[in-house]
């Protein structure tokens, strides 16, 4: 059975059970396969498993887990704004520490109403949802993509889940509906942002249109662009 926690850590760098490596590192080693053909490299697959767009999380986010980091970022900004704090005023030249939410909040992934099991999900296919933002991914895209998941070690069932989702038409009003709570509009806006690096028109009108069907104020999404960008930083990518 699909975990959709452990599936989160895979995509967000968490270390591959028994080994060293993360599924992003492995799918690194995979890519020089590719360095002399850059059409074999899946746009799609490098921002999921964390290495598009030149940009990676850094350690500290990495080492709570999945679910964990991405609420912990949406508690962090949703905590700067409400203090009113100016976006990315806390920052320093040192690594931030990331810690994850209090238990005693709404962003503990615990307190999910729906479970956080199935609260996970939601994040996995918010980051794939925003992954797809530039619409360009074709049925040979898609084939580059599924070499790439199977190249990574991310799993069977795991792959088959991140292929079906491809093919299937991103469903925004279900992906809104998901988010039982004001937190979790908040850390599913969170997701979306961590997936990609808005380069494009169509990624960061994704995110704009997003951030308006969540309702989420300028001023919070202003903090939680600060507080992402502390957590990635420039990484000289192979694909």
């Amino acid at each position: 059975m699909l975990d959709p926690r452990k599936l989160l850590d895979d995509l967000l760098g968490s270390k591959v059970p028994g080994t060293e490596s993360t599924v992003r590192d492995k799918a690194g080693q995979a890519a020089q396969m590719a360095r002399d053909n850059p059409l074999a490299a899946g746009a799609l697959a490098a921002v999921l498993l964390g290495t598009g767009t030149g940009r990676k999380l850094t350690g500290s986010a990495l080492k709570i887990g999945g679910m964990a980091a991405v609420a912990g970022l949406a508690y962090k900004a949703y905590q700067n704004y409400r203090n009113g704090d100016q976006p990315g005023q806390a920052q320093t030249s040192a690594e931030p520490e990331l810690l994850p939410p209090p238990a005693d909040t709404p962003f503990d992934p615990a307190q999910a109403p729906q479970g956080e099991a199935e609260f996970a999900l939601v994040i996995v296919r918010a980051m794939i949802a925003a992954a797809r933002a530039d619409g360009h991914i074709d049925e040979a895209e898609r084939g580059r993509i599924a070499d790439r998941l199977r190249l990574s070690g991310i799993g069977d069932e795991a792959e088959e889940f991140l292929l079906a989702e491809l093919s299937k038409p991103v469903d925004l009003d279900t992906l809104i509906d998901a988010a039982k709570t004001d937190a979790q509009k908040v850390e599913l806006y969170t997701a979306s942002r961590l997936a990609i690096e808005p380069q494009t028109r169509a990624e960061r009108g994704y995110l704009d249109m997003l951030a308006g069907r969540l309702k989420l104020p300028d001023a919070l999404i202003d903090h939680v662009e600060a507080t992402v960008s502390e957590v990635k930083t420039d990484n000289q990518s192979v694909w």
